[in-house]
């Protein structure tokens, strides 16, 4: 399945269906009278979570979305039925921004949330409505309220445990692929890798989810290389490790680069749980790669691992490390997020 992370869609509530004007004629009933129903209500439109998609591809070939109107009301009292509204399913950590592609409407951040976005228009009153003791004939009858529409973005920030973070040739696909079952595109130039990917580890009957972000360069937060689109999914990880390319001649320097741009984008990515690890070094001799494991380790201000995705080397450790971490993240969440409030509804003009 093709990865695509924003979308640009037109949505559209339906319009309230028109009351109905009419009279109850019949032969031998003494008693008329006004008998016209009211118009239905227009359908919504509804965004809902999906635990089982993980892109916005479905919003790629089908940009337009629109609920069904209201049905016209009827003689003989009959209202009219109420439109079918419609539901957009989108990954759990989509965010719904207004056209400017700045203002957030909405943050779908959790399974089975299900929020409306657009509500239809209320159907027209038919002359029943109206009637009155001193009016006892009425003709007025009105069309429904229209629906609202408005054009938005939607954005996809993954939600995982941890996020692979590093240089462009650092080793992360390799890396993700050997510890799951993803298998991302692997090449020995830089940007192999153009879109996230997503893969389950395992490590002691223990499973999370790991994201293969796209390789940063020095001035991505300002558009340099793939730029800030796949910097957002950094954003939504648990945490994050940070593999350096241990056959570089500036291990330390390409650390910093990294970190840079990260706390230019967001200060917050700055103090999210961080573990360095010295990757490649199957292609390195003994005494090089201890030495740059210092150099890595004096330039992170903690431990860096030493690790090579490709032979196997010192893979399980990390995983029991970077599984330790996830559990402590999730008991951190689980205890600042205490009950669950009722879903957002936005108020939207």
């Amino acid at each position: 399945m093709k990865f695509l992370d924003e979308a640009k869609i037109f949505l559209k509530s339906g319009d309230g269906g028109p009351g109905s004007v009419s009279f109850r004629r019949e032969k031998f009933i003494e008693f008329g009278g006004p008998n016209g129903g009211n118009g239905g209500r227009g359908g919504d439109v509804i965004i809902e979570a999906a635990d089982s998609l993980n892109t916005l591809i479905d919003y790629r070939y089908k940009q337009h979305f629109k609920a069904e109107r209201g049905h016209h009301g009827m003689g003989r009292d009959r209202n009219g039925p109420a439109g079918q509204s419609v539901t957009l399913k989108v990954p759990i950590g989509t965010q719904i921004l207004d056209e400017d592609k700045e203002t957030v409407l909405a943050d779908i951040t959790r399974k089975d949330q299900r929020l409306v976005l657009l509500r239809g228009g209320d159907g027209g009153f038919g002359n029943a409505h109206y009637k009155s003791s001193t009016n006892r004939a009425p003709r007025r009858a009105d069309p429904g309220w229209p629906g609202e529409e408005r054009w938005i973005w939607l954005r996809l920030k993954l939600i995982a445990d941890v996020g692979l973070v590093g240089l462009p040739n650092a080793g992360k696909s390799t890396f993700l692929s050997a510890v799951s079952r993803a298998r991302p595109k692997i090449g020995d130039y830089p940007f192999t890798t153009l879109h996230p990917n997503l893969g389950v580890a395992h490590v002691d009957q223990s499973e999370f989810v790991i994201a293969d972000i796209p390789g940063l360069i020095e001035g991505a937060h300002e558009g340099a290389g793939l730029g800030t689109r796949f910097l957002g999914h950094v954003e939504r990880c648990g945490a994050l490790l940070h593999l350096v390319d241990g056959t570089s001649e500036t291990v330390a320097e390409d650390y910093q680069i990294v970190r840079r741009e990260l706390e230019a984008y967001a200060e917050h990515l700055a103090v999210k749980t961080e573990i360095v690890a010295l990757n490649k070094v199957d292609a390195l001799d003994e005494d090089t790669a201890d030495q740059r494991r210092r150099a890595l380790s004096e330039a992170a201000g903690r431990p860096a691992l030493v690790l090579s995705g490709a032979a196997g080397i010192g893979v399980t450790s990390l995983l029991r490390l970077v599984w330790d971490k996830v559990q402590e993240r999730r008991a951190e969440e689980a205890a600042a997020a205490g009950p669950q409030e009722p879903l957002y509804q936005p108020e939207l003009d």
